[in-house]
């Protein structure tokens, strides 16, 4: 790392690079205490002295952008460590400094990948769940959920064939603009929420390939040369970029469950913008909903500039001749197949006015017994994000039945410790500055005794007089 940046930014580079470290591991360690570990039920619970005396280090009023600029003097380097931004759906000149914590995680803890994809991750927490008795329909459409006569509490849901299965609680982890609109009666807040802004989303190809294509790693950022106009055409003008960036995964680098032998699995996310309704569309650009012929074309201009952007930035050679199966995500089908509110792949944006108390609560505002856990909920997006607001809605759960949370109060036992490994701190002063002190003591005291006699002579020689 040292010898790269150095190559790029020169000398001072990487001093540089370690404070913009410094920087993005305190927003790392300040978010992770109080926002991702608490919730933010009220503006009240942004009161909290804890919270507010770090507002401010968090540098939720600047851009990741303009904060990386102060340390990396480069347009390279800034974009190398700005992209980063997309993983929550938004343009670095726009996101909140705070964010530049997801660029300390790669760097300080690294990447982590589940064998077998993050499917797996979702097929270990079922079995989590059936260990304990927990009940699994699948292809099951809800077509509401059910309140009582007074319209304030939840007492089950309804589904789509008609059947009612009535419940003590009901937690949504649909998409919660699609959940407020659709599955609840509508009111003031659902509608405003369909109107807040929202994170981009993506046209998304999974490929096989029929051989292993050497000139990819692992993973692969390839960005726009026209870097900020690009992110104006997903964010401002709701469009595919003339010239996108785009990420390239190839899982089956390190899993050799992804692809069969001798072969690749490749993931490619090409962001773009999010669908426009009806009303959002009219008199300007962008993906309209109603617009389904056009996915085809957008596809293919996708397809084509990610084939073309490879072979010419890494050397590989035919990579259309090596596809022999393909499935393509499109925001259409996001809203279509997933329910996603305008095909937004990660929910709702992280503008500062759309997170903390602002964003929608793990809890239903005026409907006891409902809850709510995902992407557009608090804390945000991203998997370990959800799963930390998980944590956080069960919490709630459980307090609103009065029970103790399993995970609160356990220990783990003292672990004897060698002496080699105690922490010992040093002391406050050390020896030196004792002794220093000390003297300054000494002369202090010498000169207010000096001064102070002074004081008695002249008195004396005046009461002669």
């Amino acid at each position: 790392m040292k010898t790269a940046i150095e190559e790029r930014e020169g000398k001072a580079g990487f001093e540089r690079y370690l404070s913009f470290l410094q920087e993005s591991h305190r927003h790392y360690e300040i978010s992770v205490a109080q926002v991702l570990k608490r919730n933010f039920t009220s503006l009240r619970s942004m009161m909290r002295p804890a919270f507010l005396r770090h507002l401010l280090a968090l540098h939720p009023f600047e851009s990741i952008y303009s904060r990386a600029s102060r340390y990396f003097w480069t347009e390279r380097l800034r974009r190398v460590f700005t992209f980063g931004s997309m993983y929550m759906g938004m343009s670095p000149f726009d996101a909140p400094g705070t964010y530049s914590l997801l660029q300390y995680t790669e760097l300080a803890e690294g990447i982590w990948y589940p064998r077998g994809g993050f499917h797996s991750v979702v097929a270990a927490l079922v079995r989590v769940g059936e260990r304990m008795g927990v009940k699994y329909r699948l292809s099951t459409p809800i077509s509401s959920v059910e309140l009582d006569a007074q319209g304030k509490r939840a007492v089950g849901v309804t589904l789509e064939d008609g059947e009612r299965i009535s419940a003590d609680v009901v937690i949504i982890n649909a998409d919660l603009v699609y959940a407020y609109s659709n599955l609840l009666p509508q009111t003031s807040y659902s509608r405003s929420l369909q109107r807040r802004s929202t994170s981009c989303s993506s046209i998304s190809f999974y490929w096989a390939m029929d051989r292993k294509i050497p000139e990819l790693t692992t993973h692969n950022i390839f960005l726009a040369e026209h870097y900020r106009e690009s992110f104006d055409d997903i964010f401002k003008e709701q469009l595919i970029p003339k010239e996108p960036s785009f990420y390239l995964n190839v899982p089956s680098r390190i899993d050799p469950t992804a692809a069969p032998e001798g072969k690749d699995s490749i993931v490619v996310l090409v962001p773009v913008g999010h669908l426009l309704d009806e009303n959002q569309g009219i008199g300007r650009k962008g993906l309209d909903v109603q617009s389904k012929q056009d996915w085809d074309a957008m596809v293919a201009k996708a397809r084509q500039t990610v084939f073309a952007t490879v072979e010419a930035r890494t050397g590989a050679r035919n990579l259309q001749g090596a596809l022999v199966k393909e499935i393509v995500n499109t925001p259409q089908s996001w809203k279509d197949v997933f329910n996603l509110d305008k095909g937004a792949i990660l929910g709702l944006s992280h503008s500062f006015f759309n997170v903390l108390c602002f964003r929608p609560k793990t809890k239903h505002p005026s409907i006891e017994g409902l809850h709510f856990v995902g992407a557009s909920a608090h804390p945000g997006t991203g998997v370990p994000i959800v799963l930390a607001g998980a944590k956080l809605t069960s919490e709630q759960v459980l307090e609103g039945f009065g029970m103790e949370k399993p995970w609160q109060g356990k220990t783990t036992g003292k672990q004897d410790l060698r002496e080699i490994d105690r922490v010992h701190t040093l002391p406050l002063l050390s020896n030196i500055h004792i002794v220093v002190l000390a003297v300054v003591f000494a002369v202090c005291l010498l000169l207010y005794r000096i001064r102070s006699s002074s004081c008695v002579n002249l008195a004396d020689i005046i009461d002669r007089s």
